[in-house]
């Protein structure tokens, strides 16, 4: 737990900074990161940032001004609304990870088959869990 604990703190860290220098707070950055996986109801995006559905309010509004996210009607329920990536927060999220030294730094001393090993576990403990 607490080697996982310095991992994300190292993370973390690399992220905030990457993130300040597109003058973005860590809270935007991680929104647009989410995003970039693909559109997301504002209520998704709540729970999977862990905040308060007015936070995720605020952070879009505040996205959308700068031209990185657009809300557009859930096709299905139009009282729905979905935040979208725009081009320009593709441009912005890929700046983001590219400013991510340490991190990427950390992974390229790894091979490709402990590379592929560490994605494997990481998935297997917070993505999918265990098998049934």
């Amino acid at each position: 737990m607490e080697l996982l604990s310095v991992s994300l703190g190292v993370y973390y860290g690399d992220f905030t900074v990457a993130a300040a220098s597109e003058n973005l707070t860590a809270s935007q950055g991680r929104t647009l990161t989410v995003l970039r996986r693909g559109p997301a109801a504002m209520r998704t995006l709540a729970e999977n940032m862990t905040c308060d559905a007015s936070n995720v309010t605020g952070i879009v509004d505040r996205l959308e001004k700068r031209g990185l996210v657009r809300r557009e009607a859930d096709a299905s329920d139009r009282r729905v609304k979905n935040v979208v990536l725009t081009a320009e927060g593709e441009r912005v999220t890929d700046a983001i990870r590219a400013r991510m030294r340490t991190t990427q730094e950390g992974l390229d001393r790894l091979g490709d088959q402990d590379r592929k090993r560490l994605y494997a576990l990481l998935e297997r403990v917070f993505v999918s869990g265990p098998p049934s």
